[in-house]
């Protein structure tokens, strides 16, 4: 049990962390709720979270095949590490919600992807472009990889079924807890405030980022000496 609340509570905070940059889906949870009321808003945040666990599940399933092989897990510590430095400086020196929104749209693989799926699929229902905006962000898919093997690495984890689908939970729970406070704060007004409160969480979340990538390069170091004394 100790285990399944720890990887409930992992997939928790991940979760959150991951949700709260500006970014294309919060923008338009944003607009359409502001303009279409608090249910539409929350259909938009449940189909982006829905894809957002799917994501992290496929990450999970494909990682776990490479648990356990010492170069592998090796190289995605190294690699983890300069990941979360890269993101928490771009959420701590975010200027801007237009200059933040400017980096992800401005993304050509992004945008040609998004743009390929509204025209196969034309979604008009507000679960399915809360779906779609965040499939087409292939960079999602490069996180949650990133932080599975991490994580399962760690211990924080468990790599059995119950510890993965906690882990599943909690960032489900998170993500669309974080999409229903935005739809409901547009929906009520407080939009007109949501640019210098999202850009604080979003540097809140940039400063935890850079925190969790000290420990982890501290870890690294500390992992390195013991061999190196070995």
């Amino acid at each position: 049990m100790r285990e399944v609340i720890i990887s409930g509570l992992t997939g928790w905070i991940s979760g959150l962390l991951l949700s709260i940059p500006v970014g294309p889906v919060n923008l338009t949870i944003m607009n359409e709720a502001a303009r279409w009321g608090f249910r539409r808003g929350w259909f938009i945040g449940l189909g982006a979270a829905s894809m957002e666990v799917l994501y992290c599940a496929i990450a999970f399933a494909g990682v776990s095949s490479f648990f356990g092989q010492p170069l592998v897990e090796s190289f995605m510590e190294v690699f983890s590490f300069l990941f979360l430095v890269f993101l928490g400086l771009k959420f701590l020196l975010t200027r801007s919600v237009a200059a933040a929104t400017s980096v992800s749209r401005n993304s050509r693989v992004e945008h040609r992807i998004e743009a390929q799926l509204d025209a196969r699929f034309h979604p008009r229902s507000a679960f399915w472009i809360g779906w779609i905006r965040t499939l087409a962000n292939p960079g999602v898919l490069l996180f949650w990889i990133i932080l599975a093997g991490n994580f399962m690495s760690r211990g924080w984890v468990d790599p059995r079924w119950a510890g993965k689908l906690a882990c599943l939970l909690g960032v489900g729970t998170a993500t669309l807890g974080w999409f229903t406070a935005l739809s409901w704060g547009a929906s009520h007004g407080v939009g007109r405030l949501s640019e210098s409160a999202l850009l604080k969480m979003e540097r809140a979340s940039g400063v935890a980022l850079l925190v969790l990538a000290a420990v982890h390069g501290a870890h690294i170091a500390w992992q390195l000496a013991a061999h190196r004394h070995h």
